[in-house]
């Protein structure tokens, strides 16, 4: 009974950033109820038969049962078009924010200690949203579908030695096969979600189980938490979330027409179609693999095709590999293993604010080349000048914005400081003794110098040594740790101020650490006055046999 009033007396911060995560969910939450729906009337055969239903200008063309059985949810079932589309957004709502949420907590660094399990339950939830998505976006077996498939196989294929074994396993024969469109079906109705279901509910746990972040106002410490009760305050709130949630995707669904299979037509292997652009989450790949040049070699009589494996397959398992050990990379260098459970201000973490936007340019680039076919036709540019203008974007654009982004980021370090010392302007002009005019200003408020000055920013590590004649690992530890925390703007703060800080950021476990030392040294003091009476103990015996 108290574990139960206290989990609905859990308190939640009350802040628009918290909101994303419960965006993504109650987007799959959506996402369920309309695929339920959509299950009964989709069928996943493969085996062609002419097209008899309502819509007339595809009468009598062969086609797949599993694309008739989206034509006829489309127009001969009542609500089923806008069911299909409120299904179609709800994928696209809920990946997107599953991604804003991620950068969320990459770019405040809520990632670190205790949560860089949860960090990779989340990444694992994002690509594991991704490859769902692929797999319902396939099932309607349409023309853009198809080519997608088609380069599915493509990247399949592409793996050295066991490319041509995999695709045999997945697609059960000569692409395109008749078992494809089933098994996609099964993963999309039935492994991915179970997974995701499980993986979501693992996640809630351990947000309550670590507790919630929040930002460094006045009274919040890296020990404490506050914010509204799960039960009334929260609950209700985010209950409205969720029906908002719900309408707005409705409301683009009714207004907002979404992958018009009936113009795209079934598909077939003999045909393809420029201004075909895969879903906004793959887009990248998409991208990728145009602006590869066209390079292969044979190696041991076995053929890699590297324009295809480095675009289609190196580069998504290096994100995802980059982004699982990111937190551990980041703690490594801080050389710090205590618990953070305050958000960070990205201004204050300027390298990481700007490693994170450079990824952003990369992924943006990415989703740009892979329309370059449309943005050619729409501004009447040669196709090769986009190819060339993507890839010198590809490399210079990240660094550009990586400098840019860092720089801002000090800029307004520095402005906080200004602030500090002079406080803010109040808009009311007074003439000085020179004769010029100047604005008055009022010195910032207790909370709001509070919120600027606790602030969790490492030094650069300067120690460590290594018996090692090769290799000191620790000098690139300390080489990363300088290049990553050396730049900042220190703020002016009293003794006093800086005692408060530190009392804000003082992990939880320090003090068990502090009483597990102590008990440690008592312990060991105990056992060496021990070892002293046994040894005197010896000696008199010796001396009075």
């Amino acid at each position: 009974m108290s574990a139960g009033k206290e989990l609905l007396r859990k308190a939640f911060p009350d802040h628009w950033s918290f909101l994303l995560g419960e965006i993504a969910l109650y987007s799959f939450m959506v996402l369920v109820v309309t695929g339920v729906y959509l299950t009964f009337f989709f069928h996943q055969d493969m085996t062609e038969l002419p097209y008899a239903g309502s819509y007339r200008p595809l009468h009598g063309v062969e086609m797949s049962q599993a694309y008739n059985s989206v034509l006829h949810i489309s127009f001969d079932i009542r609500g089923g078009l806008l069911i299909r589309q409120i299904h179609h957004w709800g994928a696209l709502v809920f990946i997107a924010a599953i991604g804003v949420h991620m950068l969320r907590i990459f770019f405040t660094g809520v990632f670190r200690r205790p949560r860089e399990g949860n960090w990779m339950i989340g990444v694992t939830l994002f690509w594991l949203s991704i490859l769902e998505g692929f797999c319902g976006y396939s099932l309607p077996d349409d023309l853009l579908s198809g080519t997608g498939l088609r380069t599915a196989e493509g990247i399949v294929l592409s793996i050295p030695v066991v490319g041509s074994y995999l695709t045999f396993f997945i697609w059960g024969g000569e692409y395109p096969g008749e078992e494809i469109i089933p098994r996609l079906y099964a993963a999309h109705i039935l492994l991915i979600p179970g997974i995701l279901i499980a993986l979501i509910t693992v996640h809630l746990f351990l947000v309550i189980y670590l507790k919630h972040t929040q930002w460094a106002k006045r009274g919040n410490t890296n020990r404490n938490v506050i914010g509204k009760p799960m039960v009334p305050q929260y609950t209700a709130k985010s209950i409205g979330l969720f029906f908002i949630i719900a309408g707005v995707l409705t409301a683009m669904s009714a207004l907002m027409q979404i992958n018009p299979i009936w113009d795209y037509g079934p598909y077939r292997t003999d045909q393809s179609s420029i201004d075909a652009q895969p879903d906004w989450y793959v887009g990248f790949l998409e991208g990728a693999l145009r602006l590869m040049p066209g390079v292969e070699s044979n190696v041991a009589g076995h053929t890699i095709v590297w324009n295809v494996f480095l675009p289609g397959v190196v580069l998504p398992v290096s994100l995802f590999a980059l982004l699982y050990l990111y937190p551990f990379f980041e703690r490594w260098i801080t050389g710090q293993t205590g618990e953070y459970h305050l958000a960070q201000r990205p201004r204050n973490q300027p390298t990481r604010t700007g490693l994170g936007v450079a990824g952003v340019c990369v992924y943006a680039v990415l989703l740009l080349a892979g329309g370059q076919d449309v943005l050619a036709y729409v501004f009447k540019w040669p196709v090769e000048w986009l190819t060339y203008i993507f890839r010198t974007a590809l490399f210079a654009l990240p660094l550009l914005a990586y400098w840019i982004t860092k720089r801002a980021c000090l800029g307004l370090q520095a402005r906080d400081r200004r602030r500090l010392g002079a406080g803010d302007g109040t808009g009311d002009v007074h003439l000085t003794d020179a004769g010029g005019y100047q604005e008055r200003r009022a010195l910032l408020p207790g909370a709001e110098q509070h919120r600027l000055l606790v602030r969790d920013a490492p030094r650069p590590l300067t120690y460590g040594t290594e018996p090692s004649r090769f290799f000191h690992k620790h000098r690139v530890r300390n080489a990363l740790s300088s290049w990553f925390f050396r730049d900042r703007v220190e703020l002016p703060a009293t003794e006093q101020q800086q005692q408060r800080i530190q009392e804000v950021l003082t992990p939880p476990d320090a003090e068990a650490q502090e009483k597990a030392k102590d008990e440690g040294r008592k312990a060991s003091g105990h056992r060496v006055r021990k070892a002293a009476a046994r040894i005197l103990l010896a000696a008199g015996n010796k001396l009075n046999p």
